[in-house]
């Protein structure tokens, strides 16, 4: 009987994960890993994890990810980037790559295009001329790179306990008439990536003044007239190459750094979008690069797991050819099908995860259009929501005919109908992304325990093959990353209860 010889190269992967036709991907993969598995690596075993506090080592890393291209891998050409158009997918390899060898070390790269998303997202085309390539490094090293952190910190608003201590919120400082309105930012985050070193944070705050509606977010930079406190280090058990910390800010910002700009209705200052809003738009699709962050995890374990199961018994008075030289541990077949299973659970968490990726790529440049269309017409909140639920029996119907796989004209009207195809993904989209973020890392994680406990003593040490321990305690905290996994259960029990993805669902049964 045929046996598999060997593990997936990047060609059978390339080809499973729908990238083979990408050259840009390919070579997106190489130059990632290199930094993974070169100085990301060795600060792992050069005991870089022991410590939370921010050292010159971790730092360092920063300068590797700038020359590696992974900085700017976010960025559109036009602000120094190399990818044209969506870049879901190719943050995704990204992530996986990084997370093969290091969560933290992928954290720290993600947390500072979390913190650009807002912008990129919903922010005025100034914001992002302005902030996108100020990120993006140079040739010129006069230039202080711009590198930002992401100051949600629920509950906002204010659900939950602390929250006064957890809470942000936005006073006019001063209003000269025909001037600028200057805003007096107070916020205190906790849990605060990026915070040793980012010059610029997008605060999420509430209003504590009458001439100010609602919540925003909004960009405070740290040499803004008040204190730019960092705060404490978190002590963190996992993730220990990214940066995390407790910041207090207490600053006076322009109006003009409202992401998304703002108007003025009868002496009251109105953002265009709340935070909510921003929020929504940026972590619908990041949970799923979270979620193959865990699948890297589990799939970089079959390698270590092999090596030490089939040379357990090697060095002693072993006649190599002789099954227990040959096999070792996995001349019993439950080994062997334990980390078969830990294998087929990576494999099918990293084709989930990068399915998702590639549905929001799909996804975006409808959104994209979607927006403009609306906005032409002024059409936003409740009444969007009530313009795209008018739309749901054209989506269903186009669904059923895409399906069908009949080029009618029907088909070919509904088609060529951006805000119909825009329902149809978009609702693929939102069932995707929190259950890709909950069964890899939830399940993802429970199954990781499986793989440290196939290396036995060895797999809670320092110094781990794979380093597989220290990955499974970072899969706790991936878990709850961008929502606990009670967050990612609620938004699918309404997903899937939508009648368009019920629609999908019945083409797959059908």
């Amino acid at each position: 009987m045929e046996t598999l010889r060997t593990l997936p190269g990047d060609d059978i992967r390339s080809m499973m994960w729908r990238y083979s036709d990408r050259f840009d991907l390919q070579m997106l993969v190489q130059s990632v890993r290199a930094v993974a598995r070169g100085p990301v690596a060795h600060a792992v075993a050069n005991g870089a994890r022991n410590s939370h506090e921010w050292t010159a080592e971790k730092d360092n890393l920063l300068r590797v990810f700038d020359e590696s291209g992974i900085t700017t891998l976010f960025m559109e050409p036009e602000y120094g980037g190399y990818i044209a158009g969506p870049k879901n997918l190719a943050l995704a390899i990204a992530a996986f790559e990084l997370s093969w060898v290091d969560g933290g070390a992928a954290t720290a790269s993600l947390a500072g295009n979390l913190a650009l998303e807002p912008i990129h997202e919903r922010g005025t085309a100034e914001q992002k001329a302005f902030y996108m390539s100020g990120a993006a490094p140079q040739a010129d090293a006069t230039r202080k790179i711009l590198r930002g952190a992401f100051g949600l910190t629920e509950p906002l608003p204010y659900v939950g306990v602390e929250t006064g201590m957890l809470s942000g919120t936005l006073r006019i400082a001063e209003w000269r008439e025909g001037q600028e309105p200057l805003l007096q930012v107070n916020k205190r985050g906790r849990f605060i990536t990026n915070m040793d070193f980012a010059n610029f944070i997008c605060a999420a705050v509430e209003s504590d003044d009458d001439r100010i509606k609602g919540t925003c977010m909004i960009i405070v930079h740290e040499d803004d007239p008040g204190s730019f406190d960092r705060g404490a280090p978190t002590r963190k058990l996992v993730h220990q190459l990214s940066s995390t910390r407790d910041p207090i800010i207490n600053q006076r910002v322009p109006a003009h750094r409202i992401i998304g700009g703002y108007n003025i209705q009868d002496g009251v200052i109105v953002p265009n979008f709340s935070h909510s809003e921003i929020i929504d738009a940026v972590f619908k699709r990041t949970r799923v690069t979270v979620g193959l962050m865990s699948a890297a995890k589990l799939l970089s374990a079959i390698e270590p797991l092999i090596r030490y199961q089939r040379g357990r018994f090697r060095g002693g008075e072993l006649e190599p050819g002789s099954p227990r030289y040959e096999l070792g541990i996995q001349q019993k077949d439950d080994a062997l099908h334990r980390t078969a299973a830990i294998w087929a659970m990576g494999e099918a968490a990293a084709s989930f995860g990068f399915a998702g990726a590639r549905i929001f790529d799909e996804l975006a440049p409808l959104e994209a259009e979607k927006m403009s269309l609306y906005a032409a017409q002024d059409i936003r909140g409740r009444a969007e929501f009530k313009a795209l639920k008018a739309r749901e029996a054209d989506a269903i119907e186009y669904i059923h005919l895409q399906a069908a796989g009949e080029p009618t004209a029907r088909w070919k009207e509904l088609n060529n109908d951006v805000i119909v195809k825009y329902i149809a993904v978009d609702a693929l989209a939102n069932v995707l992304c929190p259950a890709v973020k909950l069964w890899n890392t939830g399940q993802g994680a429970s199954v990781m325990r499986e793989a440290v406990s196939l290396m036995g003593g060895y797999g809670i040490t320092e110094d781990c093959p794979g380093f597989l321990g220290q990955k499974w305690m970072d899969m706790q905290l991936e878990a709850t990353y961008e929502g606990p996994e009670a967050v990612q259960r609620r938004q699918l029990s309404v997903t899937l209860l939508s009648p368009v993805f019920k629609a999908h669902l019945q083409t797959w049964i059908d």
